[in-house]
């Protein structure tokens, strides 16, 4: 008995570690290719670099909805207040938690990287048309609306777990 609760508890710890993992590794890359693209700009004209940064910054918030997304799962499942009841767990409520924080985990991840994307080309349109580097902006909000749903995906399934 004592193994399956501490199984559920592993299990839904797992869930809230990969939405914050997954969603930093994507951050991580999203922000790197953004940032390559935009080192090349700089080297050239570094009066660009605040609208640069501000690009290369987009792909980092998926990571912040990640962590948001961790440490709601674990006040929900009181592992911040009594440790002793999250461990009394059950394989069933660590397997729900684990699938309520799966929408962060993989969005945040696949839709940090494919920003990561867009904000480099946004930066090739404000090195060749300045005046429409808002556009490029734009195109990266798009990207962002779908990290903003998964946020709110696992968000509402966490807070519908009856624990």
């Amino acid at each position: 008995m004592f193994l399956e609760n501490i199984g559920g508890l592993a299990m839904a710890l797992l869930g809230a570690s990969l939405a914050v993992g997954l969603s930093c590794v994507g951050s991580a890359k999203g922000t790197g290719i953004a940032g390559e693209a935009g080192t090349g700009l700089l080297c050239e004209d570094p009066s660009k670099s605040g609208k640069v940064m501000i690009l290369q910054l987009l792909p980092g918030t998926q990571g912040l909805y990640g962590m948001a997304v961790f440490f709601v799962a674990l006040i929900r499942m009181s592992f911040m207040g009594d440790i002793n009841a999250a461990a009394g767990m059950s394989i069933t409520a660590g397997c729900q938690f684990f699938a309520a924080c799966m929408p962060m985990a993989l969005g945040g991840l696949l839709s940090a990287i494919a920003q990561g994307r867009v904000a480099a080309g946004s930066i090739n349109i404000l090195a060749k048309k300045p005046d429409d580097w808002s556009k490029g902006l734009i195109l990266c909000g798009i990207v962002e609306f779908y990290a903003i749903l998964s946020l709110l995906c696992s968000m509402i399934m966490l807070f519908s777990l009856s624990v």
